[in-house]
């Protein structure tokens, strides 16, 4: 067990210092029935690839989750129909493709405590064994950035395009999860390269921002 620990905790001691910039992401977004992980659903999962400061959108995949069981308010913000719900993929089949790039991607989330804990608790559900080698949150980083500014934060001030407004970031329509992989995965490039000002930046200096 102690070995274990330490094991994994020098792990992750190298990997923090190493170089944002040159590390491979997998951006995930999901789109959900609620807010709840204990009681609401996932209706869809999409996810992009990022290496070597590039997004790479031949990666990029989006599935829709056929066990949704109430969609609740989602047709109305996903534009997801019940037709296209039974045609979707079973979660376990959606869960073991993303699992895949676990071991050598980090997971880049825009509020990543809302669409992790759902995630861990899909996981859980359907014995799938996933241990992240490390989670990047652009909601903490936009966060840490405007306290450290002095900013008061509102209410929206968060939100993902509220974030990517502040970086000249184009408009996109949100509510479909691949969009927002996608606009996710450019925020965090935009952060990085903020906060880094053409100097060096370690995975260390955004993990301190984002959890």
């Amino acid at each position: 067990m102690v070995k274990k620990w330490l094991s994994r905790y020098l792990s992750r001691k190298k990997l923090l210092a190493k170089s944002v910039f040159s590390q491979r992401y997998i951006v995930i977004d999901l789109e959900l029935t609620g807010l709840d992980a204990k009681q609401h659903e996932i209706v869809s999962v999409a996810w992009v690839l990022v290496e070597q400061q590039c997004i790479k959108l031949s990666t990029a995949e989006h599935y829709i989750s056929k066990e949704v069981k109430q969609l609740e308010q989602s047709p109305v913000f996903h534009g997801i129909a019940q037709q296209e719900i039974g045609q979707g993929q079973s979660l376990s089949f959606i869960l073991n493709k993303l699992s895949c790039y676990f071991d050598d991607a980090i997971l880049v989330f825009h509020n990543a405590s809302l669409d992790w804990s759902f995630l861990k608790n899909a996981f859980k559900s359907n014995d799938i064994n996933v241990r992240p080698k490390l989670i990047i949150d652009t909601f903490q980083i936009e966060k840490k950035r405007l306290l450290q500014q002095g900013q008061e934060i509102a209410l929206d001030d968060l939100t993902l395009a509220a974030c990517r407004g502040r970086y000249q970031l184009p408009h996109y329509s949100n509510h479909h999860a691949l969009t927002d992989a996608t606009a996710t995965a450019e925020l965090l490039l935009a952060q990085c390269h903020q906060i880094s000002c053409g100097n060096e930046l370690k995975l260390a200096d955004i993990v301190k921002v984002s959890l």
